[in-house]
Formats: structure tokens, C-alpha cells, sequence
């Protein structure tokens, strides 16, 4: 017989299938929830490297990134880690993290030494860089609230969205009436860039991206999210936009209709899909669910 706390933990991890024909598309009939680790301070930036099997993430607080993987579970990738948050990789497959404690953007090597991408906006320095993702022009796009500042002065007019060049080294403020935007993300085809506004709004906003690929337009509100606010997004190849939420995780159409609930016992800080699961950060754990779909 089943205890009454065990059932509990099994209602708080499930998957609640709001439009059932979407979601047989992306979970299959016997897809669970599963805690693939816990017992960490709050964990983020989840980012899944491929060739190797690996799920890459954050434990802010503990100033260390971890890495699972499926045969070892959780080990330490790299300590101290600048109390680093989102993380991604370009299209070199380097590692690229938006570090709160050195307030920068900066690129691990093959050689594994870490480089700083960029630290400042106009001579001043950023707040305290949240998340982060890399166009295939290899721009590099990046959210720059101010929760990470730990005491220091803030330096910044605003909390931006901003787009860096590699090449040119510029650093363009491209995005500036957020209150604290956080996640963001690209569709498949890179017409879109979605961004999670985590402050006030609590909703999700799309905007055009440019022909070159350079400034947005016609942003729009996409979702508001019911349960807490969206902070770690991630669109998957068919377009839907998953969102990490204070329920766990949502999944929206690209219309912006809700398809499903990952239900977790503790809210969700972040997502990704790789491997063929949706992999979330949430405060103290790792949770996996398989999905048919692809990132």
C-alpha cells in the first residue's frame, strides 16, 4: 500500500496534459517525472552538450557548476564559478556563461581556460549577466537584470537586453523597458527572440528579429504566467515555448496556448531539452521527464 506522503510526492511530480493531442506530441504514454538529483542551493542554467552526453548546470549559491550525466549522476564541473547562472554553448560548442559574481559574459576554451567575453557597457560595468544564448551569426545575446549584485553598486541606467559581437566587439543595450528580464530564447528558425520578463509583468515577450539578425521589433506580449513568474525559457524545433514557472515548468504552443504542466514539489528555475528529455533546474534539484521533441 502506497504511504499518504508518497502519494503526495507522487501528485506534486507529474504531468498535468491540458491540450491531450498536443502532448501525446511531445510525451510519450508512459513519460514520468523524475528527480535525477537534489540536495544543492539553487540550481540554474541547465545546457545540454550533446556530443558528449552531458547536462551542464549551475548552483548559484554554492559558486560551482555541476555536470550530469547519466551513468555518474551529479559531479562538480568547475568551483568557484563566478556564482555563474544561464548558461549555453555557441557554435563552436564552447561553453558560454552569464556570470553574476564577476558581472560578465565569458567563454570556456577546449583547453578549459575561461576568457571574458564582456564586462562592460559604455565604460560603466554590467549588473549581473542572467542569461544568455548565441545566434548562428555568432552574436551573443544576454539579459542583465540586477538580482546578482550581492551589495555592489548598481552602475547601469536599466536592466537590459543586450546583443554582443564577437567579432566587432560591440555591445549593443538592444531591448530597455524590461523590469528584470531573465531567460530568453530563439525559435528554431531565428525570426523570433522570446524573453522572460521575471519582475512585475510576469509574462513572456516575442519580438521579430531583423533580416541581419541585429535589432528586434513588434514586441508583443506571448504569454503571463499563472504560477509564479517565468524565469529559464527554451523553444523546441516545432515551436512550442517551454517555461520554467512556480509550478515547475508550462509548455505553450506558438500561438501562446498552454499545452501541459510539469507539476514539481518545488518551483522551476530553469529548463532545456536535450537527449531526449526536458531537463529542470528547480532550487534545490535536478528533474528529468522524456520528450519526443527536440531543441
Amino acid at each position: 500500500m502506497i504511504s499518504t506522503l508518497a502519494l503526495i510526492a507522487t501528485l506534486a511530480q507529474s504531468i498535468e496534459m491540458e491540450d491531450a493531442k498536443a502532448s501525446a506530441r511531445l510525451f510519450g504514454k508512459e513519460a514520468k517525472v523524475e528527480k535525477l538529483a537534489g540536495g544543492m542551493q539553487f540550481t540554474e542554467g541547465p545546457v545540454w552538450v550533446g556530443k558528449e552526453k552531458k547536462l551542464i548546470f549551475s548552483d548559484i549559491p554554492a559558486n560551482e557548476l555541476k555536470v550530469w550525466t547519466k551513468a555518474k549522476g551529479v559531479e562538480t564541473f568547475r568551483k568557484p564559478s563566478n556564482n555563474t547562472n544561464g548558461n549555453t554553448l555557441d557554435g563552436k560548442g564552447m561553453l558560454v556563461s552569464a556570470e553574476h559574481g564577476a558581472h560578465r559574459v565569458s567563454r570556456t576554451g577546449a583547453d578549459g581556460k575561461v576568457e571574458t567575453l564582456v564586462e562592460q557597457h559604455q565604460g560603466k560595468n554590467l549588473n549581473s549577466p542572467n542569461d544568455v544564448v548565441v545566434h548562428s551569426s555568432g552574436a551573443v545575446w544576454f539579459t542583465d537584470p540586477d538580482y546578482g549584485l550581492s551589495g555592489r553598486k548598481k552602475e547601469q541606467a536599466g536592466n537590459y537586453v543586450y546583443r554582443y559581437d564577437p567579432k566587432t566587439k560591440e555591445l549593443t543595450a538592444v531591448i530597455k523597458d524590461f523590469d528584470k528580464p531573465n531567460g530568453l530564447c530563439f525559435s528554431a528558425d531565428e525570426k523570433k527572440l522570446y524573453v522572460a520578463d521575471s519582475g512585475a509583468p510576469k509574462h513572456i515577450r516575442v519580438f521579430e528579429l531583423s533580416s541581419d539578425g541585429k535589432s528586434v521589433r513588434a514586441g508583443k506580449v506571448f504569454v503571463t504566467i499563472d504560477k509564479g513568474g517565468p524565469d529559464g525559457i527554451r523553444c523546441d524545433r516545432e515551436g512550442n515555448v517551454w517555461s520554467s514557472t512556480g509550478d515547475g515548468a508550462q509548455v505553450f504552443s506558438a500561438e501562446g496556448k498552454r499545452i501541459a504542466r510539469v507539476l514539481l514539489p518545488e518551483a522551476g528555475a530553469n529548463v532545456e531539452i536535450g537527449g531526449g528529455m526536458l531537463f529542470i533546474t528547480a532550487r534545490t534539484s535536478l528533474y528529468g521527464v522524456p520528450v519526443k521533441v527536440k531543441r
